[in-house]
Formats: C-alpha cells, sequence, structure tokens
C-alpha cells in the first residue's frame, strides 16, 4: 500500500512540478519509470470534435485518431476508462482526461498485463484527472497544447473567437452543460458565453452579423460589454442595456449583435431571459421537444438606449433546453429546403438520451446530413443545458 500511495504521489508531483510545455513528457518518464508503462500518450480533442491528436512540440510526430471510430474515442465518448489488448501480453488502456465536465482529450498508456490490476486502474484515473487540471493551468503560458486541438490553420477571425470562448461543457451537481460551433476553421461571429457561480447559471448565446475580421470584432465587443456588466453583479436586463450601449457607442446602429441571455437559478430552476434577437430556445421535457416563445425585443446596438425586459418561466427537474443560431434551423438542402423546426426537433428528440455534452455535436452531425456537404455557409450554434434539480453540495 505504501509504495503505491508514493508512486502515485511521484506522478502527481512530476504534474505540479512540470515546466508548462513539459507536463507530459516529465509525466510519460515517471510513468514509464514507476508504473512499468512501455508508452503513453496524451490526445486532445480538436476543435472540430471529428479526432484526437497527440500533444507534440512536433507537427509530423502528432498521431491523429477518429473520434467515433477507435478506442480512445471511445473513452472519451462514455466518460469511463476503456481496456483493450495490445498483444504479446501487453494492455492498453485509455483514460478520459475531463476538467469539471470539460472534455480535454484522453490518457493512453500500454502496460505488461501482468501490470494492469483494479489499484492501478485507480491511480491512472486519479492520475488522468490531475493532468487535466495541470493542462488547464499550464495553456495559459505555451502554445503546445492549443496547436494540439486544431487539425489545421484557423482563419484570423476564427483565432479571435476561440479565444473568446470559454469551455465546451461543464457540468456541476445540479446542472450540465455543452456548445458546438461549425465551422470550426472559419467563423461568422456566431459565439456562446457561460458563468456559474454557487447558485447560478448565465448563458449568452449570441448570432453573429456579417463575415470574418468584422464579425469576430462585433462579437468580441459585444461578448466582452456582456461580461463586464454581469461581472458588476446586475440582472441580465441591465446586461442587455449596457451592452447594447457599448455596441451602439462605436457602431451607431450600423453593426448590431442578436443575443439570448439566459439566467437558471440552480436551486429552484426558476429562469430569466431576453430575447433580443435571432437565437432560438427549445425545451425537452419527458421526451417531447417545444418551443419556448419569448417576445422577441431589439437585437444590441440596433438603436440607442434600448430597454430590455427579462421573462420567466420555471423548469421542472430533468428539463433539457437547447438554443440555436440562425446556421442551424434556416439552413438549406441542396434542394432549397430549409432545416425547419420540424426536422429540428427530430434531431434533438433523437439526442434526449445522450449527456448534455454530446447533444451539440450530435445534432450538428445531422444538420450536416441535411445540408449536403460537410462546410457550412454560416456560422452553427448548438448549445444544450439540463436542469437535474437541486442536489446536496450544490
Amino acid at each position: 500500500m505504501t509504495d503505491t500511495v508514493n508512486r502515485l504521489e511521484g506522478a502527481l508531483h512530476a504534474l505540479h512540478s512540470a515546466a508548462p510545455h513539459r507536463v507530459v513528457d516529465d509525466l510519460r518518464e515517471v510513468l514509464c519509470r514507476r508504473f512499468a508503462a512501455q508508452s503513453v500518450d496524451f490526445l486532445m480533442a480538436d476543435y472540430g470534435l471529428t479526432v484526437l491528436q497527440s500533444v507534440s512540440a512536433e507537427p509530423q510526430e502528432r498521431r491523429v485518431l477518429p473520434m467515433h471510430s477507435s478506442a480512445p474515442g471511445r473513452a472519451f465518448g462514455a466518460q469511463e476508462p476503456f481496456v483493450e489488448d495490445a498483444g504479446s501480453g501487453t494492455t492498453r488502456a485509455h483514460f478520459p482526461v475531463t476538467v469539471r465536465g470539460d472534455r480535454l482529450g484522453v490518457l493512453t498508456l500500454t502496460v505488461p498485463e501482468t501490470e494492469r490490476d483494479a489499484p492501478w486502474m485507480e491511480e491512472m484515473t486519479e492520475v488522468a484527472r490531475a493532468l487535466g487540471h495541470e493542462v488547464v493551468v499550464a495553456e495559459r503560458d505555451t502554445d503546445l497544447y492549443v496547436q494540439a486541438r486544431r487539425t489545421d490553420r484557423l482563419t484570423l477571425a476564427a483565432e479571435m473567437q476561440w479565444q473568446l470562448l470559454p469551455a465546451r461543457s461543464c457540468a456541476g451537481p445540479a446542472y450540465a452543460f455543452g456548445a458546438q460551433l461549425e465551422p470550426a476553421y472559419a467563423v461568422f461571429g456566431d459565439n456562446f458565453d457561460w458563468s456559474v457561480s454557487a447558485g447560478r447559471l448565465i448563458l449568452y448565446v449570441t448570432n453573429g452579423m456579417g463575415e470574418g475580421i468584422e464579425a469576430s470584432l462585433l462579437t468580441n465587443l459585444g461578448i466582452n460589454a456582456l461580461r463586464n456588466a454581469r461581472r458588476a453583479g446586475i440582472p441580465i436586463a441591465d446586461q442587455a442595456a449596457l451592452a447594447d450601449q457599448a455596441i451602439y457607442a462605436h457602431y451607431q446602429g450600423q453593426s448590431y449583435l442578436s443575443v439570448l441571455l439566459l439566467d437558471l437559478d440552480l436551486a429552484t430552476g426558476r429562469v430569466q431571459v431576453v430575447d433580443a434577437g435571432s437565437p432560438r430556445m427549445l425545451r425537452v421535457r419527458d421526451r417531447t421537444v417545444t418551443a419556448v416563445p419569448f417576445e422577441q425585443q431589439l437585437p444590441l446596438g440596433m438603436f440607442e438606449e434600448t430597454d430590455y425586459v427579462a421573462q420567466e418561466f420555471t423548469l421542472c427537474p430533468g428539463d433539457r433546453l437547447i438554443f440555436v443560431s440562425d446556421g442551424v434551423y434556416g439552413v438549406a438542402a441542396p434542394g432549397g429546403e430549409p432545416y425547419g423546426d420540424q426536422a429540428l426537433s427530430r434531431a434533438i428528440a433523437a439526442t434526449v438520451l445522450l449527456p448534455a455534452a454530446d447533444v451539440p455535436a450530435a445534432v450538428l452531425r445531422e444538420l450536416t446530413g441535411h445540408r449536403g456537404r460537410p462546410e457550412p455557409d454560416d456560422d452553427a450554434l448548438v448549445a444544450c443545458v439540463d436542469w437535474l434539480g437541486d442536489r446536496p453540495g450544490m
């Protein structure tokens, strides 16, 4: 038991003390030396959630595996360790690397079959958890992990958007959240932002205007104005009003931002919403999908000093909310038919058994089939919030 504790502490110490760009390398060294690992790899999910790519300073050395047809992808999707026979008396084990519901990638190790037992699996699960936390901190000081998230060069506009985005998923005792934006490598201004506190989840879903740099600049101004107001502790209606003033002051009504703002009380399920534009919200309750209509208000920045009013409704435990931009419900098939509400409702209904983090990508895959080509003409954004009800320790 003492040896087990000592070697686990050694692995955790290697993670905590490593230079930002050396986190994976130092961990590999200690796992090979003290845990009999023959190979160690850390694969990160790319922006499009289509592949897992190994962390390496040299692009030609990065191993790329498909997300949906590989053993590491299975561990990533199920969020549970997955073990396979590697031949010649060895085992390959894959452990999801996740931080507070934000799924970063998979830690993969090959070890002799004789080494893999229940305590070893528990130790590696703990190491994978610690690795995630260290990577989140380390990527502030190195581009290594950001580079491992991309399979292609981003446009400058996309670079600006991805730097603005928070994590794509998070979870707590009372809620689960997931969001995805397409296309991943060239965007037009759609965005999401969220913040969670002891008792509230605040979410913004924006529908960008324009293309390229101009769209990204507009979205950056809008999101940062909303964050500035949110961090002042004011209600979402006032957040919308202050962001509206900031955008109008700069663009004088020539450009504006469509935003849906949501404030969820995690203890009661009470929701406040400001619908300032085109993003839509649907509710899934008892496997039934219904649109939640709101009184539409003006987009942010269209006119000077617009007043906004929050509308309210209450969730039941187990309710799911889906948010979509017009690049989802308005997309056309090759023959010109719009995706529409019925097709969207069917796609959402097909995901009721999936966790919130998996829902956006599943809906977007259905959208790709309707569109008939992989790349959209406009941003397509899907976000999902599950309210699980009040839970102890939230």
